[in-house]
């Protein structure tokens, strides 16, 4: 046993050094943090060969003539051997790798960087390259399977994985280190070692013990340790046959186990205690090469015995694991289950077995090296069927053991994946000593964990909400979350101390401002979040806990499965949860939604998550209006569509932004309106470091459509994301929230904007149909644009389509404006005052801003003009309305685009019953020409001040006058003989009464008005019979003084000049008004009868109610008038637009 130890060499500067041999065995490669490589012919080589490969190098590998380094600067660099002539560069990371290694044939490179990626590289091409993910932390160590099926790893997050080389997959993984941040801080580097030859046994160094894991069952059958060892094992590394192991420690001792026997058969102790980092065995000689962290190299001789080849001591080993086979699997305990590395392994070759007591037996059949079974074995393998019966250990639900024949395959299935460990968005790893315990839109909650300080740094965005804050963190808090009201902490239960929730009610009026709640027994917060005025907490017990923001216990409700995260906003509480176990790296997630305000109820009733397929969840949340919203591995942003029965879409995809494979988008915040995805670029990893402080950046939304580069594609795209994104304006305002008109306003503008264009594009193309199917989105005003495009572009079949359209929609309107003033018709008979927070339908919400005094003084200017011109126009109405269901519409009625049709515009108001109208005339019922209809649109724009916006947004419902009695008048002779009513517009106009006195007008005297209308309908039914339509005023006005206009502004469109034209008609004074009224109506007298009837009014306010009382009391008895001169198509159009 004695072994010649050679005094050591000084190689490298102080620091990491790493130690190979070549294929020979003739030189000893070393390489250090001086950055330089050294070739040694032996330990007693003065002047060793040195090569300069970079500023520092951490690893190094030799095979085949090539030798490869991992250098600071990021790369995996090849050399050639023993020239030492760089060969280019084979691979680079975004931060240094930190282990190199050769697979057993030398045609491939794995290398592990602290990046946390692991890629191996093919040296002959090193463009073929395939990338592991899933470790959490750097990697330390990486481990070749002699077979070439399986790579090993591990890694500064605590764990050992084993990955399928083929595609990339995380067969297992085993939770053995204590977690670092970074490999200068690792306890241990532990490389990794796997046995040479049949691969059998996985050795790694776990505190003071090797362990060797079984290959195909994972089991940790076997330990090897030894009574010298008192720190931490750094490095193993194997004989070259694999018979023997050795392992160095960080204070210097090494010791080498014959692995058959499992007896130690070397030790030797470092003669300065410095932690040895690098351990190789010579390929044919009994020798040990060795470095330590100071530079400096050693070689021991004549180790142990020789190297035999594998005999029948094999079967003594396989006794000797009988004791080992009494305890649960390390890995089904359920423990140790890293998050994203599937459970059983995905090994589709070889045996993928879920049960592990068959994989006992197995085990014992496939490897005991060809020696006979052990009866001992299956006595183990019985007893632990009795054992280990829960549903969790017996995935497949095989209850017997297997035949003696031991078949390979009992399950082939997909295979379950690892469920997702509960986590906090906006949160780094627990395991790091300096994280974000939360970063969201409030601000941002970093916890230091190191030796100097275990404290908590609370810091907000807006500090008018509160100052910076300086907490300790005595009882180690995991979970945190931030509102405006609010700091919530909470930690995990030890064994002393009950998990506590804890939270900093900073926005309390009183002196007490923090409280705190104990768990009961075993039962852990998993989960934390805060809304307005609330707290929630889901536990191990599959419990939410709600709490008051100031301490008092709430609801308590069971979850269906165990929680993955949580989110609050407002009433709104959003829990993900598991809801069973996913499949070939699938998780299987489920969504609640709550609201927990004064009328409680669920939204989302557990629907399953939508995920991109082997993806799993990196954040959850709500946009800062309030919407759901949450992101995947993959990087989809997806939104509660809310407009689709609370679907979820994908709104964005950060993978499209980032530059590198490995550089990520680390969610932070949304925000709808203005529409950002604000977030913080990761360089080669998925989260932040706290220091410095990371930067964040603002992504676009895009919604995945077809064919985004084209104009088509583009304008859905942003037609529908409009759509989506101002949702929750009809949301907030359905919930009693104020909402900015302005914003909802121009949000359907731009809609109907881009409906315009799209429309307009179809038509170029000649895609008829789907103009219509465009105008059936659009607003109804736009759809009078639509009809006057198709007219001028000559597609006369597409205009009467769109015209049929138009008056089947103006006939639902006007229906459900019917209903809409029945209803306030009773709300006024029981009128409620108007709360903040009181929940009103949306049609009132836009309806309550529009009565202000600006619209009341405009619209007693427009009365004396308007008033005439309504009353002289009605015949066109009645023009029109033979059944509007008809497809006889001729086209000259609907599409004819003259100045003639065009003019008279103001009367076209009717088209639309809900339009928003400053001058709050009454919306009579529509007519068929809706040409007109834009030009009479246009010229109000200048009258609508404030509300101009407003003419975007169709269904809004305005009072006719700012009284609300009126609206009864109007309510009454809306439908009375299905003609329009400017009545009240007339009479009022010519009494000249201002907007107060009509408003105090009593019933008798509204019935009055009703009466009146009766007469002016025979006037003008009798002009419909001639089919004349008489000019107005304004008409007339604009005739004379269209040149001068043109002169003015001679690029004005015919809508523009009748727009400027009614502006300038306003500032004439009513007497100049009034003048030209009456020439109009010289004009148009048919006989002196009629004359009288429509002059007499103007004469005097109260003289006209008593004539017209005496004239129509025996025909107006019941408000309804039937006059008998109508034509027979008035009174069909009278009867097919009458709603009761």
């Amino acid at each position: 046993m004695p072994s010649a130890r050679k005094p050591m060499r000084f190689g490298h500067t102080e620091g990491h050094t790493d130690v190979c041999f070549d294929d020979t065995g003739s030189f000893i490669v070393t390489c250090g943090s001086d950055g330089d490589v050294r070739i040694w012919e032996n330990l007693d080589d003065d002047d060793p060969k040195s090569i300069t490969v970079g500023e520092k190098a951490y690893s190094c590998a030799l095979k085949n003539g090539r030798l490869i380094t991992a250098v600071s600067n990021n790369t995996v660099q090849i050399h050639t051997f023993p020239e030492g002539a760089p060969d280019g560069i084979l691979t680079r990371f975004t931060t240094p790798a930190n282990h190199v290694t050769f697979n057993r044939d030398g045609t491939k490179v794995a290398a592990g960087s602290s990046d946390f990626m692991i890629k191996v590289v093919e040296v002959t091409d090193s463009s073929k390259q395939k990338t592991f993910r899933g470790h959490e932390a750097p990697v330390l160590s990486l481990a070749f399977d002699p077979k070439e099926v399986y790579l090993a790893s591990a890694s500064c997050d605590g764990s050992v994985r084993v990955w399928k080389t083929e595609d990339q997959t995380c067969t297992t993984s085993w939770q053995l280190l204590q977690k670092c941040n970074d490999v200068i801080n690792a306890k241990s580097i532990c490389r990794l070692g796997w046995q040479p030859g049949s691969g059998k046994f996985l050795a790694v160094p776990v505190d003071k013990v090797v362990k060797l894991y079984t290959r195909e069952n994972w089991d940790s059958q076997l330990e090897l340790c030894d009574a010298s060892i008192t720190q931490p094992l750094n490095v193993v590394a194997w004989s070259p046959r694999g018979q023997c192991l050795a392992a160095g420690s960080v204070d210097g001792n090494i010791v080498v186990w014959n692995v058959e026997t499992q007896e130690c058969i070397e030790r030797m102790k470092h003669e300065k205690s410095y932690s040895i980092c690098g351990l190789a065995w010579h390929p044919k000689y009994k020798q040990i090469a060795y470095t330590d962290t100071e530079g400096n190299l050693g070689l021991l001789e004549d180790v142990g015995v020789t190297d035999k080849p594998n005999d029948k001591g094999a079967s003594a080993v396989a006794k000797d694991y009988n004791d080992l086979f009494d305890g649960d699997d390390d890995y089904f305990d359920g423990d140790v289950e890293p998050q994203s590395s599937p459970r059983a392994g995905a090994h589709e070759d070889d045996d993928g077995d879920l049960v592990p007591t068959s994989g006992h037996l197995r085990r014992a059949i496939l490897d005991d090296d060809e020696n006979s079974l052990d009866i001992g074995l299956i006595k183990a393998s019985s007893s632990l069927l009795e054992k280990e019966d829960d549903g969790e250990d017996q995935a497949g639900g095989f209850s017997a053991l297997p035949p003696p024949s031991a078949q390979q395959h009992f399950y082939d299935g997909p295979m379950p994946t690892p469920r997702q460990k509960p986590f906090q968005s906006g949160s780094t790893p627990a395991h790091l000593m300096h994280r974000f315990m939360v970063w969201n839109s409030i601000g941002i909650v970093r916890c230091y964990n190191d030796e100097q300080d275990n404290a908590i740094d609370v810091e907000f965005h807006d500090t008018s909400v509160h100052h910076a804050t300086h907490l300790p963190n005595s009882l180690n808090h995991t979970m945190a979350d931030l509102s405006t009201e609010a700091i919530l902490l909470a930690c995990e239960s030890t064994e002393e101390l009950a998990s506590k929730l804890h939270c900093i009610h900073f926005s309390s009026w009183d002196a007490n401002k923090e409280w705190t709640v104990d768990m009961p027994k075993e039962e852990d917060i998993e989960a934390i979040c805060l809304g307005q005025g609330w707290a929630a907490c889901a536990t191990s017990a599959l419990l939410v806990r709600v709490f008051t923001v100031g301490g008092v216990q709430r609801e308590i409700f069971s979850l269906p499965g165990p929680v993955v995260s949580m989110a609050g906003h407002g009433e709104q509480l959003m829990i993900i949860y598991h809801r069973g176990t996913g499949f070939d790296g699938d998780q299987c997630l489920g969504v609640q939604l709550l609201e927990l305000g004064k009328k409680k109820k669920q939204i989302l009733h557990g629907e399953p998550l939508s995920l991109t397929r082997k993806s799993y969840l990196v954040w959850v949340g709500f946009s800062a209006e309030g919407t759901p919203g949450y992101v995947d591995s993959e990087g989809i942003v997806r939104m509660l569509n809310r407009g689709l029965g609370n679907t979820w879409i994908p709104v964005c995809d950060t993978r499209e932004h980032c530059k590198g494979k490995s550089d990520h988008y680390w969610v932070v915040g949304i925000h709808e309106n203005p529409q950002q995805l604000r977030c913080i670029p990761c360089k080669g990893s998925r989260f932040p470091p706290t220091l410095p402080r990371p930067a964040v950046a603002i992504l676009p939304f895009q919604l995945p459509y077809c064919q985004v580069t084209t104009e088509k594609g583009q304008m859905e795209e942003q037609y529908w994301r409009s759509v989506v994104f101002h949702n929750h304006l009809d949301y907030l305002s359905k919930n009693g929230y104020e909402c900015d008109e302005n914003a909802k306003n121009q949000a359907v503008k731009e809609q109907q904007e881009l409906l315009m264009k799209l429309f307009a594009l179809s038509c170029k193309l000649e895609r008829e149909f789907r103009c219509v199917e465009l105008a059936d989105l659009m607003a109804h005003n736009v759809v009078a644009l639509a009809i006057k495009y198709a007219s001028r572009s000559r597609r006369i079949a597409l205009a009467q389509r769109l015209s049929q359209l138009a008056v089947e929609r103006a006939n639902q309107l006007a229906a459900a404006q019917q209903d809409q003033e029945e209803e306030e018709e009773e709300e006024e008979a029981f009128p409620k005052p108007l709360s903040a927070g009181s929940s009103r339908s949306a049609m009132e919400w836009r309806r309550l801003p529009a009565r202000n005094a600006q619209q009341d003084q405009e619209m007693e200017d427009a009365e004396e003009s308007d008033a005439s011109e309504e009353a002289e126009e009605t015949p066109e109405v009645h023009k029109q309305r033979p059944n509007p269901f008809s497809k006889g519409v001729t086209s000259a009625e609907v599409t004819t685009p003259k100045s003639a049709v065009l003019v008279p515009s103001s009367s076209q108001g009717r088209v639309n019953p809900f339009k928003v109208s400053s001058n709050k005339k009454d919306p009579v019922v529509p007519s068929a020409n809706v040409l007109d209809t834009m030009s009479r649109h246009s010229k109000k724009t200048p009258l609508s001040g404030s509300r101009a916006v407003n003419k975007q947004s169709p269904p809004v419902i305005k009072p006719l006058i700012p009284k609300p009695k009126s609206k009864q008048a109007s309510a009454a002779s809306f439908f009375q003989p299905r003609t329009p009513n400017p009545g009240d517009k007339t009479v009022e106009g010519r009494e000249g009464k201002t907007v107060e006195e009509i408003g105090e007008k009593t019933v008798e005297e509204r019935e009055e008005k009703a009466r009146s209308e009766s007469h002016e309908v025979k006037s003008t039914a009798q002009e419909n019979t001639e089919n004349r339509r008489p000019k107005t005023g304004f008409q007339m006005w604009l005739e004379e003084n269209r040149a001068n206009i043109l002169t003015d502004n001679p690029d004005l469109n015919e809508a523009e000049v009748i727009k400027e034209g009614m502006s300038r008609f306003r500032m004439l004074t009513s007497e100049e008004r009034m003048v030209w009224t009456e020439k109009a109506k010289g004009g148009t007298v048919h006989d002196l009868a009629e004359d009288k009837k429509r002059k007499r009014p103007t004469a005097g306010g109260d003289e006209v109610e008593k004539s017209q009382e005496q004239k129509s009391e025996d025909t107006n008895a019941a408000k309804k008038p039937k006059p008998l001169d109508q034509p027979t198509n008035v009174r069909l159009s009278a009867f097919a637009f009458k709603q009761s």
